[in-house]
């Protein structure tokens, strides 16, 4: 890692050709561009066009079982704590501050267990 770039990690929930989805953690490089001048630069990715950014509120005890996602879409948690499993028997547990690229759009999808009132900021990708 360089002045000039970082790693950050990243979360994707995906599917594969035969419809099970997994998690895996991969690293994202940004690179220090001059975003908000006359702040200093900041480390930025590659833009990801989007369609629309929505919140979500989700209550304590919601479920929603095995499904595909409706679109790509970069999930935030900004309060709350929730669990996502994926058909491969995998779960995790999401605080406030992890983000997820999902894209199981096809096959088994994921299921979601809010474990607390939940708020997140979804960005549906174009």
């Amino acid at each position: 890692m360089s002045a000039e770039t970082a790693k950050i990690a990243v979360s994707r929930l995906y599917a594969d050709e035969n419809g099970e989805s997994h998690f895996i953690d991969e690293t994202l490089e940004v690179t220090a561009v001059n975003f908000a001048p006359p702040a200093p630069s900041l480390f930025v990715s590659e833009g990801v066009p989007a369609k629309q950014a929505v919140y979500l509120y989700i209550p304590a005890g919601w479920f929603g079982d095995f499904h595909p996602a409706p679109r790509r879409q970069i999930m935030t948690l900004v309060s709350g704590r929730m669990e996502c499993g994926v058909s491969d028997g995998t779960w995790r547990t999401f605080v406030p501050g992890n983000t997820q690229l999902v894209e199981d759009t096809h096959g088994k999808g994921h299921a979601t267990k809010a474990l607390e009132d939940c708020v997140m900021i979804v960005s549906q990708l174009g």
